[in-house]
């Protein structure tokens, strides 16, 4: 019997967010995805690493990879729309839960269970994948920035605050050591080296 999970969540690509804002660079669910995966290795590396705390970075990243699978069926709904009133931020995690359930039916019975256990999340990981979550969204709010989109600004810094108020150690060492990344150009990042490059293939 064939299996259509893959090829619903390969559509993961056609999920556009941010979609009340103006965006200079459309941004899909499939690289935010990946991106918050990028983020919240690198959080439960730091955790463990520097923290002393027990996580496993590969785990936070799978996590983080499925962390907004749902939404390839129920689509991405705006953050003032979600938490409009505690009546909507309920009935949007019941029909979060009823799309999880969706997808995993689309799953061969000896396989749903590994699955289950990602689209409902970890407990012992939850800060980590929501601080990852966030500050993915700041990225694209710092990069619309940089491409001289105001829209952006006030949802940076309401972000960033949120990130903050936290107070969860690893979020706080990723924005002061590895933020400050995201304002730079590739000249920048590189030291020159970048521009050199193109010279030579001229």
């Amino acid at each position: 019997m064939s299996s259509h999970f893959y090829a619903m969540l390969f559509r993961m690509k056609y999920i556009e967010r941010w979609g009340l804002m103006r965006n200079t660079r459309p941004e899909n669910l499939s690289e935010h995805s990946l991106e918050t995966a990028f983020i919240a290795h690198a959080l439960a590396l730091i955790g463990s690493r520097r923290l002393g705390r027990d996580l496993d970075p590969g785990r936070a990243a799978l996590l983080a990879m499925f962390h907004d699978a749902p939404e390839i069926i129920t689509g991405d709904l705006p953050t003032p729309v979600k938490y409009f009133s505690a009546h909507t931020a309920g009935a949007y995690k019941q029909t979060e839960a009823a799309a999880a359930e969706r997808l995993l039916d689309l799953l061969p019975d000896d396989l749903r269970p590994d699955y289950a256990g990602l689209l409902a999340g970890d407990e012992a990981y939850r800060p980590l994948i929501k601080a990852a979550d966030k500050l993915s969204a700041y990225i694209k709010c710092i990069q619309e920035e940089k491409m001289g989109n105001d829209e952006f600004r006030v949802a940076g810094e309401t972000i960033r605050r949120a990130v903050e108020e936290m107070k969860l150690p690893e979020a706080d060492i990723f924005m002061a050591e590895f933020l400050p990344g995201f304002r730079l150009t590739l000249d920048e990042l590189t030291g020159g080296q970048a521009c050199e490059t193109d010279k030579s293939r001229v």
